[in-house]
């Protein structure tokens, strides 16, 4: 079963994602990043790319996408906040 993260993992597993670029969502436990990308072509290949990934690990995205940028939130559901697969998927994704 996931857990939320611990104050602990916040501090260590969150600030390398924090550094690049992905943020603490305002409103909620989440961590939200903006993808540019130099076409829709391109953005959208690279959230077929993340769907892949998402699906493998069912783990799903809240994300949108607008032309040639793709908004991305991530949270787990199971726990109301962050987990370990958020900080997972969200790795995966800065190295697609």
């Amino acid at each position: 079963m996931t857990e939320k993260l611990s104050d602990t993992a916040r501090k260590t597993i969150l600030e390398p994602l924090l550094t690049n670029g992905w943020s603490l969502a305002p409103d909620r436990d989440a961590i939200t990043k903006t993808f540019e990308f130099d076409s829709f072509v391109d953005a959208f290949g690279w959230m077929t790319r993340a769907a892949f990934w998402a699906e493998k690990w069912n783990h799903h995205p809240e994300w949108s996408n607008v032309y040639n940028s793709v908004t991305v939130t991530l949270t787990t559901h199971d726990v109301d906040g962050l987990s370990s697969l958020d900080v997972k998927l969200a790795r995966k994704m800065d190295s697609l």
